[in-house]
């Protein structure tokens, strides 16, 4: 047993070097008790489904909520480390174990594994696992990826996606925390993306390792009659658009969406089967705080919304109770699952650009709800939990879960 007391974390803006396990346990919890029981109590043996992306944000969110909600077992995918003499693991990796022990207690037969997701071994390892243990036969496929990197399988080229604007440089605002917790508002220039910048980025977070699960799992008979997948998105507010939705990321969302249709035709063929991206409103990710100005922007969305503000566990719920036939499937015009009407209602938005547009150093505490965002990007890594006594000492090397017998 290696037991630290990590009482504060050590941090470089929203990148934190250090997560807490206790925190990272609590906050799993809590995120379980926010999803909502299901109508009607889910039986033992219900539907198979692989979450890929399943430590994190969204990813995390539809496996809690599949496995409360709509009964699930099978297969989570993500790539997490363990601690090491000098750091604790990754957050990620702390999550992944109270997932399972919450799997687990509810009867639920689900299997994390851990390595690279864009890799073919990974998606054989998973292959074999469903035949040895899941009957041979996948219902529901969630893939909620975003990565830094990703190396193709078959030509071993390494694509590095980036965060920058298509066409022209983009000004923005953006918020940062000094050391003490101090905002400031900044304006940040981000210079315009090469074409091969593009390419990288879509290769990395579009659709080609997406519809390469699909491929791997149908070449070994795997996809169940009626087999679902979602590939979990977003669009966002025009305030973020030039460096998101019109950016490389966009343009990787977009790639992302049109794999969706070209694999809800050829899975309605196959196997009577469905695929669509899944279109989630803004929240505090790992992944999310990395973009220029979102950081802004989510902590002014709060400010207008409060409580109102939709968390992921109900987010995701509700994609469950669409995939598994609760509810029907409510689609927009291009074939998405919108999670994400609350965010943009326009009423919303031209609140957020107002204060958007007054935003200063000075100002910023009483338009934003800074409090609550702080705390959430600190709760991202299990600290400012409530409910967790961080002067107390914790052991740091949680296993990683085995399979259940």
């Amino acid at each position: 047993m290696t037991e630290r007391v990590i009482d504060r974390p050590r941090s470089r803006g929203f990148l934190f070097l250090d997560s807490h396990p206790a925190g990272c346990r609590q906050l799993v919890s809590d995120m379980w008790e926010a999803v909502a029981d299901p109508a009607t109590p889910p039986s033992a043996d219900g539907p198979v489904a692989l979450v890929i992306g399943s430590s994190a944000g969204y990813g995390l969110a539809a496996t809690l909520a599949g496995l409360k909600r709509a009964g699930i077992r099978g297969i989570g995918v993500c790539f997490e480390k363990p601690a090491t003499a000098r750091r604790t693991a990754t957050a990620g990796w702390y999550r992944t174990a109270a997932t399972a022990e919450l799997a687990r207690e509810a009867g639920r037969d689900m299997v994390f594994l851990n390595g690279d997701a864009f890799s073919d071994a990974m998606k054989e390892q998973v292959a074999d696992l469903l035949v040895e243990r899941f009957g041979g036969k996948l219902d529901y496929l969630i893939y909620s990826v975003a990565a830094p990197r990703r190396t193709d399988p078959e030509t071993g080229t390494v694509h590095a996606s980036v965060l920058q604007p298509i066409g022209a440089s983009s000004r923005t605002k953006t918020l940062v925390f000094d050391d003490e917790g101090a905002p400031e508002v900044k304006e940040v220039e981000t210079a315009p993306a090469a074409e091969e910048d593009i390419a990288h980025t879509v290769a990395v977070m579009g659709g080609a390792d997406w519809e390469r699960w699909i491929d791997h799992l149908a070449g070994r008979g795997l996809l169940a009659d009626g087999f679902a997948t979602a590939a979990l998105s977003y669009i966002g507010s025009t305030l973020t658009e030039a460096i998101y939705r019109k950016g490389t990321i966009g343009a990787a969302k977009a790639h992302l969406e049109g794999t969706a249709r070209a694999l809800d035709k050829r899975l309605s063929e196959l196997v009577g089967g469905r695929a669509v991206t899944s279109v989630n409103g803004a929240a505090v990710t790992q992944s999310s705080t990395a973009i220029p100005g979102i950081a802004l922007y989510v902590g002014l969305l709060r400010g207008v919304l409060d409580e109102r503000m939709v968390p992921p566990t109900a987010q995701l719920s509700t994609l469950w109770d669409q995939l598994t036939g609760v509810h029907p499937l409510d689609l927009d015009e291009e074939g998405r699952i919108r999670l994400d009407t609350w965010e943009l209602d326009p009423e919303i938005q031209a609140a957020v650009a107002e204060r958007w547009q007054a935003a200063t150093t000075k100002d910023i505490a009483q338009l934003a709800d800074l409090g609550w965002f702080h705390g959430e990007v600190h709760r991202l890594y299990g600290f400012a939990v409530p409910g967790v006594d961080y002067g107390a000492p914790v052991d740091i090397e949680v296993p990683w879960p085995g399979q259940p017998a």
